[in-house]
């Protein structure tokens, strides 16, 4: 008996969008998986809860969920639903009950990225410099462009954002740790991996793993994804 494959559903984080994936994405549909990479709208955590949660109902079956960076946090909450089968964790927060990204992020040292935040018309984005130090540090010059003109401004309400429900709790988790990562400590990303008793892989990334190294993000997701046909 054939099993089905679960969706693949993509969820990227702050001063991103949807084609962050667009690496992996390929891969996958190449392998017969359906994928829905959301658009967040990166305005509050709700918001982009809601989104996701559109997304899983679209999918109309099991689905694996991918959080990068924010992302996670959406994940977490989002992955509550009975559909989701597995979660993965790329560079990502994977919060506790209560927390916030700032408490969360006061668990480690903090990385330079706030140092190259640029506010307009009530909205936060990364300057062209903060990508190329501390976000998609190990990209080209040519995809550091893309990354930054792609990138989808956040509102700072997204940081007041508390977590309630704790998916990774109760659905078993995978967590890419990126070991070059500047954006988030790679500390606190082991913290959470290890608290979150998530399956572990640490690559020498920078903070956008999927467009660094898209063939072994795209392994432990087929990892996550087998678990989740059996």
């Amino acid at each position: 008996m054939e099993t089905t494959k679960p969706t693949i559903i993509f969820v990227h984080g702050l001063w991103a969008d949807g084609s962050s994936w667009s690496k992996v994405i390929p891969l996958l549909v190449a392998r017969g998986y359906k994928v829905i990479s959301v658009q967040n709208p990166t305005t509050t955590l709700e918001n982009d809860i809601a989104a996701t949660q559109r997304a899983i109902a679209v999918a109309g079956g099991d689905v694996v969920l991918v959080g990068h960076s924010w992302g996670g946090f959406v994940i977490t909450e989002a992955g509550d639903l009975p559909q989701v089968k597995a979660l993965v964790y790329v560079a990502a927060y994977a919060p506790e009950k209560d927390e916030t990204v700032v408490s969360l992020s006061e668990k480690a040292a903090p990385t330079q990225l706030a140092s190259y935040f640029k506010a307009e018309g009530g909205f936060v984005s990364l300057t062209r410099e903060g990508i190329t130090n501390v976000f998609a540090n190990d990209l080209s010059a040519q995809e550091q462009e893309l990354v930054f003109a792609v990138q989808q401004p956040t509102s700072p309400d997204v940081f007041k954002g508390v977590a309630s429900k704790v998916a990774w709790k109760q659905k078993p988790s995978w967590y890419i740790v990126a070991s070059e990562d500047k954006t988030i400590n790679p500390d606190l990303e082991r913290l959470m991996a290890q608290r979150a008793k998530a399956k572990t892989t640490t690559l020498k990334s920078c903070h956008v793993a999927m467009l660094s190294k898209p063939n072994q993000v795209l392994e432990v997701i087929l990892e996550a994804a087998n678990q989740a046909s059996n």
